[in-house]
C-alpha cells in the first residue's frame, strides 16, 4: 500500500474515534442533566465512572496522534490536521471532568427539594452539548463557518450564565435558607459555562489551523 494512502487511512480512523469520544462525551452530558433533573443518584454515578472510559480514551487518541506524527512523515497541512485532534480530545476529556464534577453535585443534592424547577440549566446544556457536536463536525470537516458558528454560540452561553447567576443570587437575597443550595447551583452552571469555553477554545484553534488566522 502506498505510504499516502496508509497514511490518509489512519487519520480517517483518527477522526472515526474522535467522532466516537465526542459521542460518548454528548452522552455524559446528557446524562449529567437528567440525573440533576430528577435528582437521579444511580446515574450521577455512572457518569463519573464514565469518566475514567473518557480518560483512557484520550490516551488512545495522542497515541495515535503522535505515531501518525512520528511513523508517517506527514505534511504541514496534515500535522495541523493532527495538531487539532490533540488540542480537542485534551479540551474534551475536561468536558468530561466537568460533568463528573457536576454529578457529584447531583448526588449531593439528592435528598433535597430543588427551590424551583430546572428549566434554564437544561436548556443551557443543550446548547453546550450542540457546541461540542458542531466542535468535532468542523474539525473532521475543516468547515470554518461551523467552527465560527460555535464561538458565536458562545456568547449564547455566558447570557444563559449571567440570567442564571442573577436568578440565583436574587433567590439568596431574599431567602436565606436556600444559599446552601443556591450556591451548588451556582458551581454547576460554572462549569457548563467552562464547557462553552473549553468548545469556543477548540473552534478557535481550528479556524487558526485552516487558516492560520487567529478570530
Amino acid at each position: 500500500m502506498p505510504a499516502r494512502h496508509e497514511f490518509e487511512n489512519k487519520l480517517n480512523e483518527l477522526h472515526k474515534d474522535l467522532i466516537k469520544m465526542g459521542t460518548i462525551i454528548e452522552r455524559s452530558l446528557d446524562d449529567t442533566i437528567t440525573a440533576l433533573k430528577n435528582q437521579d443518584v444511580d446515574l450521577a454515578k455512572k457518569v463519573i465512572s464514565r469518566d475514567d472510559e473518557i480518560d483512557k480514551m484520550e490516551l488512545t487518541l495522542e497515541k495515535e496522534c503522535l505515531l501518525l506524527i512520528t511513523r508517517q512523515q506527514p505534511i504541514a497541512a496534515d500535522l495541523r490536521d493532527i495538531a487539532s485532534v490533540l488540542k480537542i480530545i485534551t479540551d474534551l476529556e475536561r468536558i468530561g471532568d466537568h460533568c463528573s464534577d457536576i454529578s457529584e453535585y447531583t448526588i449531593k443534592l439528592a435528598d433535597e427539594k430543588y427551590i424551583k424547577p430546572l428549566i434554564h440549566i437544561p436548556e443551557m446544556a443543550e446548547k453546550v452539548k450542540l457546541m461540542i457536536k458542531d466542535t468535532i463536525d468542523s474539525c473532521v470537516k475543516k468547515d470554518i463557518e461551523l467552527a465560527k458558528k460555535v464561538c458565536d454560540t458562545d456568547d449564547v452561553i455566558d447570557t444563559y450564565f449571567d440570567n442564571i447567576v442573577n436568578e440565583l443570587v436574587e433567590l439568596m437575597s431574599t431567602n436565606s435558607n436556600v444559599i446552601k443550595q443556591c450556591t451548588d447551583l451556582l458551581f454547576i452552571v460554572k462549569y457548563l459555562e467552562r464547557m462553552g469555553d473549553h468548545a469556543t477554545n477548540i473552534a478557535e484553534w481550528i479556524i487558526f489551523t485552516v487558516t492560520g488566522e487567529h478570530i
